[in-house]
């Protein structure tokens, strides 16, 4: 079988060819780390007793589409390797072998005692715990001739990595490039101190007896991987699109990258001049009234509960108004009949936009729909299937929550920010824009999740209602 040449850029080079025993590249996104990470077991395919084992923290970022295991695909066939993808490995001809394997949960870092890995690979390290990381190193040995060594990935996040990396990154919070690629000794004193030194004589000659690591980290932004830009040049301008936070952590600064030390912070996740307040708002688009609820009343079981709060919104040619915001602090009994209150409201005043009178020449009228989020097991499954069957005649159920609040919040910040969202002027506009000014630092964010859940039933792909029946209580 003929070989084919793969060729790293100048950065993914730089390292490839570290010496390190732990290398972390990234600090930005689309700096071509997967890609990079993919490379380097190749220099040991010939190694009959090789194997690398590259993490990332859950199986779907593995097998997802265009995800690591696609990437592999497009790699390492061309070099002879079998895949395997029930094991999730590929077998190369001299007998090498490169598996990839999530740890999803803390406790998944002991299936791997008693194993011996030569070349150890996260992608990703960020979204790993510390105690994972180190851990794996107890397993990174090797006994096929190839010294042990470890390459990962990075996005910049503040946490355990940006403490580890501390020396390489700013007072700022971005990278140093002048400090790309400078190795240090490390000494791990017990579970939370690490002891650094910058030469290996300056560290034997304290810790005789210890082995000693060396590390460094390597700089890599989207500016840095030209082929991305040149096969896809519309992935900039989507890193530009980003939310505030996201924007600056996986875009950033082109010399020096992505942020390691913002943090969503009032102002930074949703700013109060983002928003324009307007008087009229189109007719026709599609809109949502999305509730958020809350468990308890005031002074049931404490003096501030959560609020039940509500969005309606619409959208129109790509722009996002926002009809009417509420927010009351009630108990379960009074949930529903405040849900039917606001819901009836709604339906006057939509009869009243979609009147014929009120439609000009060419204009539909506006579609209207109610989502609340539907808590996980039985209970959440119960409510809903109440709510569906008092709320009949209209296009109403309950949808799961997708990941944690300010990354559901992103999207809409990144639109607001964009200037594609309206309020209709009213009595609780300051009240809301306070609101969001303020997270997430204060104490409730009830009407946050609402509007963006509001944001997200407009945008995502619609999904199949789910059908319930008397059953899912048995």
């Amino acid at each position: 079988m003929m070989m084919q040449q793969i060729r790293p850029q100048p950065r993914q080079e730089q390292f490839l060819s570290t010496s390190a025993d732990i290398a972390i590249f990234g600090g930005a996104a689309g700096g071509g780390k997967t890609y990079s990470v993919l490379m380097e077991p190749l220099r040991h395919i010939h190694n009959e007793r090789f194997g690398a084992v590259a993490f990332r923290r859950t199986r779907p970022e593995i097998t997802n589409e265009g995800a690591m295991w696609d990437e592999a695909m497009a790699m390492y066939p061309k070099l002879g390797a079998k895949p395997n993808l029930n094991n999730l490995q590929f077998t190369f001809l001299a007998g090498a072998k490169i598996t990839f394997a999530s740890m999803q949960y803390e406790d998944d870092k002991y299936s791997w005692d008693g194993a011996q890995v030569p070349l150890l690979i996260f992608d990703q390290l960020e979204s790993f715990t510390a105690g994972q990381f180190f851990y794996m190193l107890s397993r990174n040995r090797s006994t096929c001739g190839v010294i042990p060594y470890v390459r990962a990935t990075c996005n910049p996040e503040p946490g355990w990595l940006a403490n580890f990396l501390d020396w390489w990154i700013g007072e700022d919070g971005y990278a140093i490039p002048e400090r790309s690629g400078v190795l240090r000794w490390m000494v791990r004193m017990g579970d939370d101190q690490i002891v650094w030194y910058d030469s290996k004589e300056e560290a034997k000659a304290e810790h005789p007896d210890t082995e000693l690591l060396s590390v460094t980290f390597i700089l890599s932004t989207v500016y840095d991987n030209q082929e991305l830009l040149r096969q896809n040049p519309q992935y900039l301008a989507n890193l530009k699109a980003l939310s505030l936070v996201d924007r600056e952590r996986k875009l950033g600064d082109g010399l020096r990258g992505g942020n390691w030390k913002i943090k969503p912070a009032a102002g930074k996740v949703f700013n109060r001049d983002w928003f324009k307040i307007v008087r009229q708002v189109p007719r026709g688009g599609r809109s949502v009234r999305r509730f958020d609820f809350a468990a308890t009343e005031k002074g049931l079981k404490k003096s501030d509960p959560d609020y039940t709060a509500s969005c309606w919104m619409v959208v129109i040619d790509k722009a996002f108004y926002i009809l009417d915001i509420t927010a009351v602090q009630i108990g379960p009994a009074a949930l529903d009949s405040e849900m039917q209150r606001i819901i009836r409201q709604d339906q006057e005043l939509l009869a009243a936009m979609n009147a014929p009178a009120s439609l000009t020449e060419g204009q539909s009228a506006t579609q209207y729909k109610v989502r609340w989020e539907e808590e996980g097991g039985s209970s959440g499954k119960i409510v809903s299937y109440t709510f569906t069957q008092n709320l009949a005649g209209i296009d109403a159920r309950g949808v799961r929550s997708v990941k944690d609040k300010i990354q559901r919040a992103q999207p809409l910040s990144a639109q607001a920010e964009a200037g594609n969202v309206f309020l209709l002027e009213a009595p609780w506009n300051e009240m809301f824009l306070n609101h969001m000014h303020g997270q997430p630092d204060l104490p409730h964010d009830d009407i946050m999740d609402a509007t963006a859940g509001a944001f997200y039933d407009l945008t995502a792909p619609e999904e199949q209602p789910v059908r319930y029946a008397p059953s899912i209580w048995n």
